[in-house]
């Protein structure tokens, strides 16, 4: 190469842009709710990568808001404490001492490292809990589950878990009009000043779905909806899940994932997107290559 030819990596990276281009001005305008969660959010690495990307879509004209977890952080706290966790139907029974903790490790740690994070990347983010202006109204979660003794839905008391009601998105227009990243943690109180811990992929859901978003982004540590087989579903829709879940396809955790999906695209979002949060970009992957990343749900 002549030393008047142009750097071959610079010209690959020009060739991204240029792909980028339709994407971006596609998409400028439009609100991302992104859901932050998984082991991803336990390594810094990761987080900075994390940062960068809802900072660089801030910069191009997209409204990231950010709803995290921290799951496997409230655990690690609860067993620090001496208080013993149970589970039903993949939900946190939780005491009052255990909403305490929730909301402590939520709104408190996670909520401000993130923003923490951002703030290093060079963007403007302001934590928030549903409780805050009134964001989210949350009501107890009702649930049952079979009696294998006696053949009959019983009821089941979580305690202090909640979902949500309502969305108040006043806040969150006004943040993201002034060029703030709004980053929520997943806690909310009922009409009666209750405070509620609320799984954050459904707290995701219901704002993305109060916000109109155009995508829902889950952030999780698997790849995305997979087949019997092992390859990655990368198209689905309401009609190919209920399959996926009547042939044993879909299990486990990744039910209620694709339940809110669902919910979201049937509540006004244009799509949602479960993908792998490990993966270095894998949202900018997703949003602005012809190739994608992770599985999206359309209706």
């Amino acid at each position: 190469m002549s030393r008047h030819e142009p750097d071959q990596s610079a010209l690959a990276k020009a060739e991204v842009l240029t792909e980028a281009l339709p994407y971006m001005q596609r998409y400028a305008g439009a609100t991302f709710v992104v859901k932050y969660g998984g082991h991803a959010m336990g390594d810094p690495a990761a987080a900075r990568d994390f940062a960068d990307d809802v900072v660089l879509l801030k910069a191009v004209g997209i409204n990231p808001i950010v709803v995290h977890g921290g799951g496997p952080q409230i655990g690690a706290m609860l067993k620090k404490l001496g208080v013993e966790s149970t589970f039903v139907g993949g939900l946190r029974v939780t005491d009052r001492e255990t909403a305490q903790v929730a909301e402590m490790v939520l709104s408190g740690a996670i909520n401000k490292e993130i923003v923490g994070w951002i703030t290093q990347a060079g963007g403007e983010a302001v934590g928030l809990s549903g409780k805050d202006a009134r964001l989210v109204i949350a009501e107890k979660v009702r649930r049952q589950e079979a009696d294998p003794n006696r053949g009959i839905e019983r009821n089941v008391d979580l305690g202090f878990v909640g979902e949500p009601v309502t969305v108040n998105r006043a806040i969150l227009d006004t943040l993201s009009a002034s060029g703030v990243i709004p980053v929520i943690a997943p806690i909310a109180a009922d009409t009666d000043g209750e405070t509620f811990n609320i799984n954050a992929d459904t707290m995701a859901g219901a704002i993305a779905a109060a916000m109109r978003a155009t995508r829902l982004f889950l952030l999780t540590d698997v790849a995305g909806v997979l087949a019997k087989d092992g390859a990655l579903l990368t198209d689905l829709d309401p009609a190919k899940i209920e399959a996926l879940r009547a042939d044993g396809t879909v299990t486990g955790g990744m039910i209620p994932k694709l339940e809110t999906c669902v919910t979201a695209v049937e509540g006004g979002v244009d799509a949602a997107v479960i993908l792998d949060g490990r993966v270095p970009h894998a949202m900018l992957v997703e949003i602005f290559t012809r190739s994608g990343a992770g599985t999206l749900v359309h209706k």
